[in-house]
């Protein structure tokens, strides 16, 4: 590959990569046409972005930014994931995908970049143990409303007692 079509690749990987802080890296070697395709349609329903890129170009494009470590010791093409919710997201469906090992069994994890952290397999199957964003929502919500009832409950509990009380008063009852 001559000097200046190395350099018009990196621009592309470049551009591609803009604003992109985490991602995760993935083996397609061996997988044919038809299930790439079928991957990419699936990976994009969720909003997430892949593509091949041969190892150097990519170490070279993304050379001073936080996806570098990435690519540290990367050999051969490697297929770049990202976009998402959020990065758990990401790695939630891609760890997913990498265990279908009947419709994918050629697609593998093989690392990412977290926060400008290099990040190997079995650390991005570690972060799809996390919960999401939306999961995260859900607990922070939980707990926020928690104790108003709990309040709630334990103010109204003696204001029920007390009506029904002024309630049988009321009616003769007593």
């Amino acid at each position: 590959m001559s000097k200046y079509v190395k350099q018009l690749v990196t621009r592309d990987i470049q551009r591609q990569l803009d604003g992109v802080q985490d991602a995760v890296l993935v083996s397609t070697v061996g997988m044919d046409a038809n299930t790439t395709n079928e991957l990419r349609g699936e990976l994009a329903e969720r909003n997430i972005t892949m593509f091949v890129v041969k190892n150097s170009l990519a170490r070279r494009a993304t050379e001073g930014t936080s996806l570098a470590p990435a690519f540290e010791g990367a050999s051969g093409p490697v297929a770049v994931c990202y976009g998402g919710e959020d990065f758990v997201s990401l790695v939630k469906e891609v760890v997913r995908l990498d265990k279908d090992g009947e419709k994918y069994e050629k697609f593998t994890t093989t690392g990412g970049v977290m926060d400008g952290e290099r990040l190997d397999a079995d650390g991005v199957k570690a972060v799809s143990k996390w919960p999401s964003r939306e999961e995260q929502i859900s607990m922070l919500v939980g707990q926020i409303l928690g104790p108003g009832s709990t309040l709630s409950a334990a103010m109204l509990g003696p204001g029920k007692t007390l009506n029904s009380q002024l309630k049988k008063i009321s009616e003769g009852d007593e």
